[in-house]
């Protein structure tokens, strides 16, 4: 048995942080031989939100006498839950100036807001009839849009992949509410969100499907010199899901190694990448890792394994 020891040494200065390089002091052939992870230690350190993977924008609209306008909220690169999202969200209105504040506790009243449904296993979307004044016992920012001519609620838009991360339909647009006369619809397809609205024309929508907030909840662990007909691709040989919270270390030796055959021949160096679930590059923002790779002969017991 032979073991290998990967760390931050060995990535690859590409500022991903997702490749590892391992180079043998000499060539070295390697025949009949099975490798394995055997110990990982790195942190939860990859985004669930980011530019390239495009599931970082959502839209809402505020109507300012006849004008509407669509606001486009840019979310940062970073690691969020759904309360970090509408926190976000939140302050990107107090920037708009679409909001106004409670004069009595200082409150901030915003025209929607995003937050779990735990009984629901949902993400629940709130928006609120928009008046057009303002209440009594309110007053409005120094950089206030205006109020519409006519009550309604914002138009909230969950573009494509951003919905995943909620758990909505592509493109969920929510109802302006007119008026205070939208009527919510009987639930008739799979596509229907669950709509509820009470007399004050707040109108609250559940996602259909589970949200996915973070798309990369494992970690692929791919290795060169690896030929499994029996997956797609070929290179993988672990899977890592974080059991621990948002930046704090895992620590993880697998119970029973599961050996991968090599391909006979003369190796340099091997490889090991970090794919996401969706099959590419999984960038890890912290470098501090050390990942432990054994090799063993094929008639070599270990671990009750031949």
């Amino acid at each position: 048995m032979y073991v290998l020891v990967l760390n931050e040494t060995n990535i690859v200065p590409d500022g991903q942080n997702n490749k590892l390089v391992y180079r043998f002091p000499g060539s070295v052939v390697l025949k009949d031989k099975y490798i394995a992870v055997s110990n990982i230690s790195m942190f939860y350190s990859w985004f669930n939100i980011t530019q390239t993977s495009r599931n970082n924008t959502l839209t809402y609209t505020w109507t300012s006498g006849a004008t509407t306008t669509t606001y486009t909220i840019l979310i940062p690169d970073g690691l969020y839950e759904i309360t970090a999202i509408n926190n976000f969200c939140q302050f990107t209105m107090i920037q708009n100036g679409t909001y106004w504040i409670d004069s009595t506790n200082g409150d901030y009243y915003y025209p929607f807001e995003i937050l779990v449904n735990s009984n629901r296993y949902a993400v629940q979307l709130n928006t609120y009839l928009i008046p057009t004044s303002a209440p009594v016992g309110t007053t409005i920012p120094a950089n206030f849009a205006g109020w519409p001519t006519t009550t309604q609620n914002s138009v909230v838009t969950f573009p494509s992949l951003f919905n995943l991360i909620v758990g909505y339909y592509e493109n969920f647009s929510s109802n302006s509410n007119i008026s205070n006369a939208y009527v919510p619809p009987s639930p008739s397809s799979k596509e229907q969100n669950f709509v509820s609205k009470n007399g004050a024309g707040t109108i609250s929508y559940l996602s259909n499907r589970a949200p996915q907030v973070q798309p990369n909840n494992n970690v692929l662990f791919s290795i060169s010199n690896i030929n499994n007909p029996y997956s797609q691709p070929s290179s993988i040989i672990y899977s890592l899901n974080p059991n621990v919270g948002i930046g704090e270390q895992i620590y993880e030796t697998p119970p029973n190694f599961m050996w991968n055959k090599m391909i006979d021949g003369t190796y340099n160096e091997l490889r090991l990448s970090f794919l996401g679930t969706d099959l590419r590059p999984l960038i890890i923002n912290d470098p501090n890792m050390t990942i432990l790779l054994t090799i063993r002969d094929k008639d070599e017991a270990f671990l009750g394994s031949k």
